[in-house]
């Protein structure tokens, strides 16, 4: 009996096989996706047909770095990896690296190596972005001369600023000739001094948006002096010239309306500027008038004649007060005098005089008071209420009340 083998010995000779085929190491499958699988591991399991046959995939977690979209039932897609035999089961099966999608799938492929090189260039860098004029007299439009971009941007920027001018390059933006056009276009504009200037189209697929996404585009974007603003496709349409552009528009309308101030609304603005403006200068003004008034007043205190006047009006505040001191002295005056008066009327020897009573006098002008100052004939003058009366001394008599009284302490 001839040799006999294992399952287990055919198998591991058959994946021993596979293994030396250096073909079967690297290679690229193209078919669509049938019976697509996410297991909770996160491997992918699918079958790739085509019209003659089927060929078991599976792409294991740590590869899901090549899968840049959601694999799904019926895309038409390419593969790349390596085909081997699972010894247990005996089947072989392509074990995947990467999958792109055929046709749409090379061209992001394309567009992915391309958006790498450029990012490395720094052409995406925010430092060489150019900002967009608010207020522009000029905008350059570089698209088809037909379809609904080019109307929509002529109908929104015409609505928004009537006086803003629109000047249009009619560029091929599809096919062969695209790119060259598009560049074309720009240098046209950026040669015109535009203020800003608009570079894009309607939607379409990857193919016919293709011609933004060339270099030679791109560098034209980039190299332009004028601010650019890509506005290619749809919202969710993604093209080079969007990272390279100054300012991205998700639509051809939205890029209008980045580009054109709204002239309406601007003229309500500087409405309202002016009213607050004039508001600001009355309430100013009122200010200015008042601190006039204020500095007039103070010039007037401050001036010679206002000096003069104020030391006037105090010279006549002093006069005033002294006056009034003065009065008021002299009124004390005149009752203290007026005390006097009577202190002294009731003191005065004429007072005493009138009343009867006499002052004599010696010859010597003494006032006589002891009957010893005089003798037998000698002459005294006696003072009465109308006049004098000169006399001789006849005879003295001491009376016994002029000894005086003794006032000690019997009293």
């Amino acid at each position: 009996m001839q040799n006999v083998y294992t399952v287990a010995q055919v198998n591991s000779y058959i994946k021993n096989m596979f293994t030396q085929d250096f073909m079967l190491r690297s290679v690229f499958v193209k078919g669509e996706v049938s019976n697509c699988k996410y297991h909770s591991s996160g491997h992918i399991y699918f079958t790739l047909k085509d019209a003659k046959g089927i060929i078991a995939c599976v792409m294991f977690a740590g590869s899901r770095a090549g899968l840049s979209f959601r694999l799904e039932e019926g895309q038409m897609v390419v593969v790349g990896g390596t085909i081997d035999v699972y010894e247990r089961d005996g089947k072989y099966q392509l074990y995947a690296k990467q999958i792109v999608l055929d046709g749409a799938g090379l061209l992001y492929e394309k567009f992915e190596r391309l958006k790498q090189k450029l990012a490395d260039m720094g052409m995406f860098d925010a430092a060489y972005k150019k900002p967009v004029p608010e207020y522009i007299t000029t905008l350059g439009v570089v698209t088809a001369p037909t379809g609904a971009a080019v109307r929509d941007i002529i109908n929104i920027a015409s609505r928004r600023n009537p006086y803003v001018r629109i000047i249009l390059y009619p560029a091929v933006v599809q096919g062969d000739q695209a790119a060259e056009s598009i560049v074309n276009g720009i240098r046209a504009l950026e040669r015109l001094g535009v203020d800003v200037m608009i570079v894009g189209r309607g939607g379409g697929s990857i193919e016919d948006l293709w011609a933004f996404n060339e270099e030679v585009v791109a560098q034209a974007v980039f190299d332009c002096s004028v601010p650019v603003i890509s506005a290619v496709g749809h919202e969710t349409d993604t093209t080079i010239i969007d990272f390279v552009s100054d300012l991205r528009a998700p639509t051809p309308s939205a890029a209008a309306e980045l580009a054109v101030y709204d002239y309406a609304q601007l003229a309500d603005r500087l409405t309202a500027y002016g009213n607050m403006l004039s508001h600001s200068l009355s309430v100013r003004l009122e200010r200015q008038k008042a601190r006039l008034e204020q500095m007039k007043l103070q010039l007037r205190y401050l001036s010679p004649a206002g000096q003069i006047r104020e030391r006037r009006s105090y010279c006549m505040d002093l006069e005033n007060r002294l006056n009034q001191r003065m009065q008021a002295g002299l009124t004390a005056s005149r009752h203290r005098m007026a005390l006097y008066a009577e202190r002294l009327k009731g003191l005065s020897p004429l007072e005493k005089l009138s009343q009867g009573y006499a002052y004599v006098e010696t010859a010597d002008g003494e006032s006589l008071r002891d009957v010893h100052q005089v003798s037998y004939g000698d002459p005294v003058r006696i003072y009465v209420k109308n006049g004098t009366i000169t006399a001789r001394a006849e005879q003295t008599e001491e009376a016994a009340y002029g000894k005086g009284i003794d006032i000690g302490t019997d009293i």
